[in-house]
């Protein structure tokens, strides 16, 4: 395609004027003495020899030894200042009574009788020592203001200055609400605290499959405490007995007395599979204690409630809806969403979040996904989870994606979702090569067990109505790619559409992604399944090429290409590669900081907030070339460049691969750091890896 001459332009000597030296000597870079095509073939950037500048000294030595000689003098300082649990939260409950903690409700209206709690409230009431110790104002105004509606944190707000006299907060709260969307309700959290949340539809879908046999529940809490638990008073034979009735009887002795054995049975398959590690400890503790007071008369007791009880569970299961099978929606039959020239942002851990997603929503993203949600700490209401579902109005074609080791699991989360949440589509994550997440069964560890991946694809289908895709890898090993013989049957199970990473587990992202094996799998495919592919998209050529090449291919999902330019959309759409300046691009990381504050709040906490997730996201940006410095167009997104000047000193600064300079970017968009600051990006992501794994 013809590209306009704007977009690559070279760079004039008007340009040029404020920067550095930029003309090294021809013996200070090795990559100088090579041609273009020669850097190509090593995965070396082809940076034009005027932009060239002496690699700097290796900060990483440098940082590993002032790591070691403070390793143990920080190691020592940790062990001294080790403090109880009871101790940190003595002082966690001291700082939120302190003067750098106002309360919530007097920051929004500046009275101090309008805490409905008086004295009893956790936080401060001194207005006057909340104010002398507040940090000045930043530079700017305050993004509600902008938004025409007032300031929810009021006082609070590091944009006070610039807020409009005699403005109620209330109207603030209902922007924000009406603008973002999937949040928790406390009601919904308490009962999923409590282990009393039903989840009819997934218990009555999982026991239609018999994933689940009459007594699975002791099963596990069996199998979980049988090398730990010592009963006195009882010879081998009754200690197997003597467990199973200890665990029916406080399984039932929690739920409520007004609910029916049915419920009862429900609630206590929710408990077990929700928190089984904390239930089986206590059911123990609870056994034992028992059996010190009664003693041997204990088992007289409980054999005859076991009896009883369990004839109770045999009626519940009777009770439980047996779905007919006739009435089951095919998944041709249900809602189905059409990624066809559609450009989908990928779910990404940490720098996906709501405010990236809008940024590239701008850009021209189509279809969105929140980040990875463990299903066991959604059904826990760990609210820290919750918060990855959360939705803005602008995301018009939104999904969530979830996680998951067991089939019960996983349909409960799509249960629980698709009554409290808003979305399009739910996404189950089986290649995730992270080892907590591996280890515990989920996952890329799916990939090995096609029986599961079965039974949790067939609950969750059958659970919603919603469309369920999958999102996987090759394989879990290297040289083992797997899922072509999956390809078939995944769409038979009932997922709609599936994303295929081009690596296996074992790679994670060293190598190039194997675009040759995505589309053997997209040929084997039904034609009601969409197939989509993944990897190295870092160009809008990358793309054409990939649907091209393979016909059958839906779309194509980006991911770290958009992290590093997120703008990447937009020359997508637009067919050109865009030489895009520094100061568009801090354009770009201004309304990433406006919708950050909207998102994480404009108070102190809220800006620093900001701050981590912004300079996450620039430990990726750094690695983006500007186009008019490249003697070969595009980018790849596996060359590494060598050290090299910008066209100015911003985009010099911008090309840096040190946190100090990331630090001093986020200072211009959000004022000084804090004494004694510092930062390590999270997923290490400015590393690169080594030339030979390509």
């Amino acid at each position: 395609m013809d590209e306009s001459p704007k977009d690559i332009d070279v760079v004039t000597n008007s340009e040029k004027k404020g920067l550095l030296p930029s003309q090294p000597p021809s013996n200070s870079n090795g990559a100088t003495q090579q041609t273009p095509e020669e850097l190509v073939a090593r995965a070396i950037a082809p940076i034009k020899r005027e932009f060239l500048r002496p690699a700097p000294p290796s900060r990483t030595s440098q940082n590993d030894a002032a790591s070691d000689a403070n390793g143990k003098q920080f190691q020592s300082s940790v062990v001294k200042e080790k403090k109880s649990k009871r101790q940190l939260k003595r002082e966690r409950r001291q700082e939120k009574k302190s003067a750098l903690n106002l309360c919530p409700e007097i920051a929004k209206t500046g009275d101090v009788n309008a805490c409905p709690y008086k004295d009893k409230c956790r936080f401060s009431h001194d207005i006057q020592a909340f104010v002398a110790q507040k940090p000045a104002d930043l530079e700017g105004e305050c993004p509600f203001v902008r938004a025409d509606a007032p300031c929810p944190y009021g006082l609070a707000c590091r944009f006070a200055g610039t807020h409009k006299d005699g403005d109620s907060s209330a109207t603030a709260n209902v922007l924000k609400k009406s603008s973002e969307v999937n949040g928790l309700s406390k009601d919904v959290q308490k009962l999923l605290w409590k282990n009393k949340m039903r989840f009819t539809k997934a218990d009555a879908v999982i026991k239609s499959l018999g994933l689940t046999g009459p007594n699975w529940k002791i099963k596990k809490l069996v199998d979980k405490e049988e090398d730990k638990v010592v009963l006195n008073g009882c010879h081998a034979a009754a200690e197997t007995e003597c467990k199973k009735v200890a665990d029916d009887s406080v399984d039932f002795s929690e739920c409520p007395t007004t609910f029916s054995a049915a419920d009862n049975v429900e609630e206590a398959c929710a408990t077990d599979e929700l928190r089984p590690s904390k239930k089986a400890k206590s059911v123990v503790d609870e056994m034992r204690s028992n059996e010190a007071e009664a003693g041997e008369t204990v088992l007289e007791k409980d054999s005859e409630k076991a009896s009883i009880q369990m004839e109770s569970v045999d009626m519940a299961d009777d009770l439980l809806p047996e779905p007919d099978r006739s009435l089951k929606i095919h998944p041709r039959e249900k809602k189905l969403i059409d990624f066809r020239e559609k450009l989908y942002l990928a779910p990404l851990t940490t720098v996906g979040n709501l405010p990236f997603r809008r940024v590239c929503k701008i850009l021209g993203a189509d279809v969105t996904c929140g980040e990875m949600a463990m299903c066991s700490n959604l059904l826990q209401g760990q609210a820290s989870e919750w918060a990855l579902l959360r939705r803005h109005a602008s995301e018009d074609l939104f999904g969530v994606q979830i996680c998951g080791a067991h089939a019960d699991t996983v349909a409960r989360a799509v249960e629980l979702i698709d009554k409290e949440c808003i979305v399009d589509f739910i996404d189950i994550n089986m290649g995730c090569p992270i080892d907590i997440v591996v280890n515990k069964g989920a996952g890329s560890s799916l990939l090995n067990k096609p029986l599961r991946m079965k039974g949790i694809i067939e609950a969750a289908s059958g659970t919603v109505d919603k469309p369920i895709t999958v999102k996987v890898r090759t394989g879990f090993f290297e040289g083992k790619n797997r899922i072509d013989s999956l390809i078939a049957d995944i769409g038979s199970w009932g997922a709609t559409a599936v994303t295929i990473h081009g690596r296996s587990r074992q790679q994670r992202y060293s190598k190039l992604a194997d675009w040759d094996y995505i589309y053997q799998c997209a040929q084997k495919a039904p034609s009601s399944l969409q197939i989509l592919g993944n990897g190295d998209i870092f160009s809008y050529l990358d793309g054409n090429n990939h649907i091209s090449d393979c016909p059958e291919l839906s779309a194509c999902m980006i991911a770290r290409g958009a992290l590093i330019k997120p703008w990447l959309f937009t020359e997508i759409k637009e067919q050109r590669h865009w030489d895009i300046s520094s100061g568009e691009r801090l354009n770009i990381l201004k309304d990433y900081v406006r919708f950050g504050l909207e998102h994480w709040g404009s108070d102190t906490k809220g800006v620093e907030t900001t701050r981590h997730f912004l300079l996450e996201w620039l430990s990726y940006t750094c690695r983006y070339i500007p186009v008019g410095l490249l003697d070969v167009i595009p980018q790849r997104l596996n060359w590494r460049p060598p050290s090299y000047y910008g066209r100015d000193d911003l985009e010099t600064m911008m090309a840096s691969d040190s946190a100090a300079d990331w630090i001093r970017i986020s200072e211009m968009l959000l004022g000084k750091v804090p004494d004694g600051f510092t930062f390590a990006p999270k997923h290490k992501s400015n590393a690169y890896d080594r030339a030979e794994n390509g």
